[in-house]
């Protein structure tokens, strides 16, 4: 079954916002806010940075039998570009 992080795309520039309230270092705030920091792109990055690395993850648990399979046939077969090189 897929969840809402399978249909979530961090590069759809169009995905709606949602308010929501989170707990930053006071300190870290003042400076961002003096600085003219924008904190909610900012704050976007690294959860999508992680979800890009989970859902790279997940793809590759749940294709791991598959891509054992092709390097095993690669490695017994070869490729069908074998012949064709020339050095």
């Amino acid at each position: 079954p897929q969840g809402p992080a399978d249909s979530y795309d961090p590069d759809e520039p169009n995905a709606p916002k949602k308010t929501t309230n989170l707990s930053i270092n006071s300190d870290l705030l003042k400076k961002a806010e003096q600085l003219n920091i924008n904190l909610s792109a900012n704050l976007e990055q690294a959860p999508t940075t992680q979800l890009r690395e989970k859902q790279a993850q997940l793809w590759l648990e749940q294709n791991k039998d598959v891509i054992a399979a092709y390097n095993q046939s690669i490695h017994e077969q070869g490729v069908f570009s074998n012949g064709l090189r020339s050095l």
